[in-house]
């Protein structure tokens, strides 16, 4: 397994909307946090959102997990992408309904464009449901790489249905 040089700090995106997607979130924090190189830093309230694509599907359930990593950004996608499978994720349509949705949203403070893997996430400016989850975990002057601030990404996107969940 390939390492980071050291440990850095990536923020993950986590999304559900099938099953008990409360359930799959929480399970999907505790499972990447037990990853060997992964200690989790902060987890964010999680947030009920509108679906992003086709509409004929349930409202998500979002949240953002804030990690130290010395897993490079490549085997952290493929350890994300491994516990997606273990939650039941089919990948048959773009936007769909799923049972897990992990994203590396950021990666220190690095650019990445692979094509496997784009970071910072190339839709993280416009998803109210990763910026507002992203400022429960970090502070608002946190430079997005090729961006903005968070606070001025946050002041161009509003909530648009966006609301936290009381558990």
């Amino acid at each position: 397994m390939t390492l980071a040089k050291s440990a850095v700090e990536a923020y993950i995106g986590l999304g559900s909307n099938l099953e008990d997607s409360v359930d799959h979130v929480n399970r999907a924090r505790q499972e990447i946090a037990a990853l060997p190189g992964v200690v989790e830093i902060a987890f964010s309230p999680l947030y009920r959102s509108l679906p992003v694509g086709p509409q004929d599907q349930p409202d998500y359930v979002n949240a953002v997990l804030r990690i130290s990593t010395e897993l490079g950004p490549l085997v952290l996608l493929r350890q994300l992408q491994q516990i997606e499978n273990r939650h039941g994720r089919l990948r048959n349509v773009r936007w769909g309904a799923r049972t897990l949705d992990l994203d590396v949203l950021l990666y220190a403070q690095q650019r990445i464009n692979e094509p496997d893997l784009v970071v910072p996430h190339p839709e993280l400016a416009k998803r109210a449901f990763v910026l507002y989850p992203l400022t429960d975990v970090t502070s608002s002057d946190l430079k997005i790489p090729g961006l903005d601030s968070l606070s001025q990404l946050l002041a161009a996107c509003p909530p648009d249905g966006l609301r936290k969940i009381t558990v």
